[in-house]
């Protein structure tokens, strides 16, 4: 089970802001909860938080987990203090109108809505059609204009509004669970390292930008030139109506978490996990992925310097890429175990080459 620690640190972690480029909230969050157990913690110039256990080993495992959001970027403001914007992301345009958010401006966080003419006013063509975000905006309630462009400034970033809650004894509901959730199951799996005293070195990096072009992990994996690499992200729950699992696998909330066996996936990794799993009884859900290759940090990652073998993660998760996105603490905790136990099981002499040294 999860400590009450580690859910307090995951409440205050998902209640951060950060959309891509603009991570700095979560990345303070994540950084101060890693200096209280981890060897060495940093965060470099492109935002990310590298929290390090045993930094001298040669033998190096870089776990990454993106804590960047989805969300918005203010382009212009109106006379009348309207605020016009632009996605950061894969935003859902059939989600945003009527979406509570927060302008991340430089005096804090100030709350608006998103607007679109009513329903009553609009044509049969307009209702039937998603609006685009040129023809949006963000209504802050202030009456002046004027007041609304001392506050705002072109460029600030925009968040969905915080909403994490617990649903029932094993679910979450929360924006961002893209992938923060990630983010807490790599510095989980180091916390969990820690005690015991393992042969090889640990980076467990909260990375920046994966939603924008898996730009954070390229950056801090060069840096850390590790040869083994974990990526925990999430992956599409398909147990809700109108999902073809012919095509995107069948996977189920609480079922275990996905594992995933395609190009970005060392075979020989995937294997010595699986083989954790199934020697403790990990529950775990395989698919190969809605493409051959890329969409994670994963495919950066294994194509750092010389190469590194890669193995995805990825936790169950309804609703991706929308303000109310669900996961299950169960398929978390098993992440947690089987990446753990899997590393712990490292003697710092494995290579991973397919066909030689593995099947």
């Amino acid at each position: 089970m999860l400590s009450d620690t580690s859910l307090y640190f995951l409440e205050r972690f998902m209640n951060t802001n950060g959309p891509s480029g603009f991570e700095f909230e979560a990345a303070a969050c994540y950084r101060q909860y890693a200096e209280t157990f981890a060897h060495a913690v940093s965060t470099d110039v492109m935002g990310n938080t590298i929290a390090v256990l045993n930094p001298d080993a040669p033998f190096k495992v870089m776990l990454a987990g993106h804590y960047d959001e989805i969300g918005f970027q203010v382009t212009y403001i109106t006379d009348e203090g309207f605020v016009c914007f632009r996605p950061v992301g894969g935003v859902d345009k059939n989600t945003v109108p009527g979406m509570e958010v927060n302008i991340l401006t430089q005096n804090g966080p100030l709350p608006g809505v998103i607007g679109r003419k009513a329903i009553h006013l609009q044509s049969q063509k307009e209702r039937d059609t998603p609006s685009e975000f040129k023809d949006l905006w963000i209504d802050t309630g202030i009456e002046d204009g004027a007041k609304v462009k001392e506050l705002v400034m072109v460029g600030d970033a925009v968040s969905f509004r915080t909403n994490y809650h617990r649903a029932g004894e094993n679910r979450i509901i929360s924006k961002s669970l893209d992938d923060k959730i990630g983010a807490f199951v790599v510095i989980e799996v180091l916390k969990k390292l820690v005690p015991m005293n393992i042969p090889v070195g640990v980076y467990a990096v909260g990375t920046t930008q994966e939603e924008i072009g898996t730009r954070g992990v390229k950056t801090s994996s060069y840096g850390i030139d590790a040869q083994v690499g974990f990526c925990v992200d999430v992956g599409h729950a398909t147990d809700v109506p109108g999902t073809d699992k012919k095509t995107a696998g069948d996977v189920k909330l609480g079922g275990g978490p996905i594992l995933t066996r395609n190009a970005d996936n060392n075979p020989v990794l995937v294997g010595k996990m699986m083989e954790e799993a199934k020697k403790n009884s990990f529950p775990f859900q395989l698919v190969c992925g809605g493409r051959p290759t890329g969409g994670t940090d994963t495919a950066s990652m294994q194509l750092a310097r010389a190469g590194m073998a890669t193995a995805l993660v990825s936790i169950p998760n309804r609703y991706m890429h929308t303000p109310v996105e669900i996961c299950d603490l169960r398929d978390v905790e098993n992440a947690i175990n089987i990446i753990a136990g899997t590393i712990a099981s490292f003697t710092g002499r494995e290579t991973f080459i397919p066909g030689i040294d593995g099947k």
